[in-house]
């Protein structure tokens, strides 16, 4: 058995699934295709989301363009009778339903029942459309398989609960092609959870773990992993095989290319993995395994954006270190921020974390009743892996540094760009 996994960009369109099933159609083993929510589709619903939350009935135009959008995606692959058009009609008449009747609370319980819609709806579509051109499928609601905790918007999976229930519902030979959504779970009373922002490549390295596949393919919209975003550098390179170091490395600075959780699930079993070009599906791609034939040697370049850098003072000059350091990362803990990048010093401690504005109010709350804060917003971290003095001046010139840590590997900087 394999996985494959089709992020956003290769469902955003008729053609894009059109091009999966064309895909699939070379596959002469069992597959689970893991899909996410067509296009920009997880953004439009955390719109609804922000608006219904706030009390804007705006929402409803918001949610009606995404119905009108899905319908007619669905509408260029099925005739107009087809049970899947009425199957996603069903479904947005029940999101529109709760979205009246459900009084907003908990806004990341909320985020996991309202978005969570995104993925059922590709899926159901493609699943649809691959039965409809005579493949031998199964649509599987992952949400019954991937039993999580109830930390919303963020669930850990528990794998004894889990386990089984992927087991009796992938494989046994009973289907060619499994179609299952990313990026979803579900707790054991039912409620829909999500594993993380662009978790769906997670999802494929789950099941992969359980189902002891093969290998793993990632569908990408690029030739494979670059050395740089190219929308950002337009001489980004194909590294053509990486180690999982390597790969773990990239996604936690923020190479967007691979969700950070996706490696350890294949790691624990060497299960290679593979990021390749639904354009061009007979390129070779990146391969990513526990041993790369040849690291890379040119310098790779990752840009983490929306950041903000908190500096965290004692009101008294005492130190930070100790107690000090353990009672600050037990309040980021508590208010569920990860931090991404931290600098400490006698008398201060500097963290860059992602800018969730909610969620970094109350943070700020919280430690200025025992600290003094100071915080810069619209901050960038910029990573050089093998850096050279020529690539680290490529990317700093025309910015201000705020924060530098340099290894002989690896340098960071925490940047604002100049006026």
């Amino acid at each position: 058995m394999i996985v494959y996994k089709f992020g956003g960009a290769s469902v955003k369109d008729a053609d894009g699934i059109r091009n999966i099933g064309n895909i699939l159609s070379d596959v002469k083993k069992e597959v689970v295709t893991v899909v996410s929510a067509f296009g920009k589709t997880t953004n439009a619903l955390e719109k609804v989301l922000e608006l219904w939350f706030a009390g804007d009935i705006g929402y409803k135009n918001h949610l009606e363009e995404i119905f009108s959008y899905h319908l007619r995606i669905a509408g260029e692959l099925f005739d107009t009778g087809s049970n899947v058009l009425e199957k996603i009609r069903e479904l947005f008449v029940k999101l529109d339903d709760y979205l009246l009747t459900a009084k907003p609370e908990d806004y990341d319980f909320e985020y996991d029942q309202i978005v969570s819609y995104g993925e059922i709806w590709s899926t159901i579509i493609v699943a649809g459309y691959l039965v409809y051109t005579g493949h031998d499928v199964e649509w599987v609601d992952i949400r019954d398989c991937l039993i999580t905790d109830d930390n919303y918007r963020d669930a850990n999976i528990l794998w004894g609960e889990s386990l089984s229930r992927v087991r009796s519902r992938f494989g046994q030979g009973r289907k060619k092609i499994y179609v299952t959504q990313g990026f979803l779970g579900g707790t054991a009373t039912g409620r829909a959870t999500t594993l993380g922002r662009e978790g769906s490549d997670y999802t494929a390295a789950v099941l992969a773990n359980m189902l002891d596949a093969e290998m793993v393919i990632v569908w990408k919209d690029v030739p494979g992993i670059l050395n740089a975003d190219p929308q950002w550098l337009n001489d980004a390179v194909r590294l053509d095989e990486i180690s999982y170091k390597e790969a773990v490395e990239m996604a936690f600075s923020g190479a967007k290319i691979i969700h950070p959780k996706t490696i350890k699930p294949l790691h624990n079993k060497n299960i290679p993995l593979y990021v390749k070009s639904f354009l061009n599906p007979s390129d070779s791609g990146t391969l990513v395994t526990q041993m790369a034939k040849a690291s890379f040697t040119v310098p790779l370049f990752i840009k983490k954006e929306n950041q903000m850098l908190i500096s965290i003072l004692p009101v008294d000059f005492s130190f930070v270190m100790g107690d000090n350091l353990g009672l600050i990362f037990h309040i980021f803990m508590t208010h569920r921020i990860k931090v991404n990048l931290v600098q400490a010093s006698a008398v201060s401690i500097n963290v860059c974390v992602d800018n969730e504005k909610q969620k970094i109010e109350k943070l700020i709350n919280s430690l200025s009743r025992d600290y003094r804060v100071l915080y810069n917003e619209d901050v960038e971290i910029l990573t050089v892996m093998r850096h050279t003095r020529e690539s680290v001046a490529r990317v700093v010139s025309g910015r201000e540094i705020l924060l530098e840590q340099k290894t002989r590997r690896v340098v960071r900087y925490v940047v604002k760009n100049l006026k």
